[in-house]
């Protein structure tokens, strides 16, 4: 059924559909739209049945969510930057339990200072858990991934989170095409857990373990996350056949079977990137690009394929590791041992900074050029930038950056330091 909706609307009642019997809610933008309505499913009875557990903090609502699956309930969250750092701990206890639970991110930067706005650090952040991560372009794909990740989760008994930039896909108002609940129900099968807690036959979740069985353990947990490498293109598989569209699976590939240049980024930014790679593909230049639609696993075997005939690889980042720089680039570069190509990681959109169509023409003629670096920030202002260096050599008390430089620009108004 083709509806105009919210981004966060639409992707309430794909999990509604899925017929999670336990969701756990703590609000933090940008997510909360998606538990709101959730809620007033469960509340009017129309999502039953279902208990609504609010919490008392983003740990209390993955604790629960643990709790839950380990009895055999279908359960789900979500959340959203310093929420999402604040569930970590219980984020590695659900991947080491092997509990299939299913949590949206909506991608949000990390403070400090506090941003509100889209990048993917807070999912990147967590990228060793041990979750599953699936990255979307669109709100359609992220109501289809849903519904694949609860069968993903389910078949491998591995939690899955679901990202999707926060804001720009979240709160952004468009047609989806949104399934009927007969048709989830014929494409996800009733949860059967591998493990459930039942007081007929006793047993231990979560012992301790020495080192005698410590490693065996942690070699199981990425043997799965490789199951899952091989499940994941056979879900996107059957969700096509049963749906008649193509979402999810590992990589995407547009207009990069012949391309000198190719361009790799995870989200919605594939939008924009599309559109400046049909445009260059217009005046003659062999440029295409490469969706990364599941993150962890990573799966290089796909990525060395789509990238092996390119000479130049540019992996757009909207998440920097600090001191070292690209995250996915680092990636990349393993996939493409051997190869030839030259693999440049350009950082942008961090706190929700545009990532405009000049800006990556600019990039894209900076690499044709030979212009371009190993590591790149784009649309960094250097002017500000230095200014703020040249104040820090020569003031020990110098202050806070952030408080500095947005009095620079006029956001916050001059004064003392």
């Amino acid at each position: 059924m083709l509806e105009q909706i919210e981004g966060s609307q639409a992707v309430a009642r794909a999990v509604a559909a899925c017929r999670p019997e336990v969701i756990c809610a703590y609000p933090i933008s940008p997510q909360t739209h998606i538990v709101e309505a959730l809620s007033r499913q469960v509340k009017s009875g129309a999502l039953a049945p279902c208990e609504f557990v609010n919490v008392e903090s983003e740990y209390a609502a993955m604790s629960v969510a643990i709790g839950a699956s380990a009895t055999g309930a279908r359960a789900y969250t979500a959340t959203a930057s310093q929420g999402l750092l604040y569930m970590t701990e219980a984020l590695y206890n659900a991947s080491g339990l092997g509990l299939p639970i299913v949590m949206t991110v909506a991608n949000r930067a990390i403070g400090a200072p506090i941003n509100i706005w889209n990048d993917h650090s807070d999912s990147m952040s967590q990228r060793d858990s041990g979750w599953i991560q699936l990255y979307v372009e669109s709100n359609q794909e992220a109501v289809d991934v849903h519904l694949q990740a609860f069968r993903l989760a389910e078949a491998v008994s591995l939690p899955v989170m679901v990202c999707m930039d926060g804001f720009i896909l979240t709160h952004a108002v468009e047609r989806v095409e949104l399934p009927e609940q007969e048709q989830v129900d014929q494409f996800l099968p009733t949860f059967v857990p591998r493990q459930q807690l039942d007081p007929e036959h006793p047993l231990t979740i979560g012992a301790m373990v020495g080192p005698e069985a410590f490693t065996e353990v942690r070699y199981l947990a990425h043997y799965k996350q490789m199951q899952a490498l091989d499940l994941i293109p056979e879900v996107a598989g059957l969700f096509e056949q049963r749906f008649g569209r193509s979402s999810g699976g590992l990589v995407r590939r547009y207009r990069s079977d012949d391309a000198e240049t190719i361009i790799v980024a995870l989200g919605s930014v594939l939008g924009t990137i599309e559109d400046v790679v049909d445009e260059l593909r217009a005046t003659g230049e062999r440029i295409g690009a490469v969706a990364i639609r599941t993150f962890r696993p990573w799966p290089a075997a796909e990525v060395r394929s789509a990238l092996a005939g390119a000479g130049r690889v540019i992996v757009l980042e909207k998440a920097l590791s600090v001191g070292i720089g690209g995250i996915v680039s680092q990636n990349v570069q393993g996939a493409l041992a051997g190869l030839p190509a030259s693999v440049h990681t350009a950082i942008a959109g961090l706190g929700g900074r545009p990532i405009t169509k000049a800006s990556l023409r600019q990039l894209f003629a900076a690499a044709r050029a030979g212009r371009l670096g190993e590591l790149t920030f784009v649309d960094l202002n250097h002017q500000l930038v230095d200014a703020e260096i040249q104040r820090m050599l020569s003031d020990r008390r110098s202050g806070p950056h952030a408080e500095n430089m947005l009095r620079d620009v006029g956001v916050v108004g001059a004064g003392p330091v």
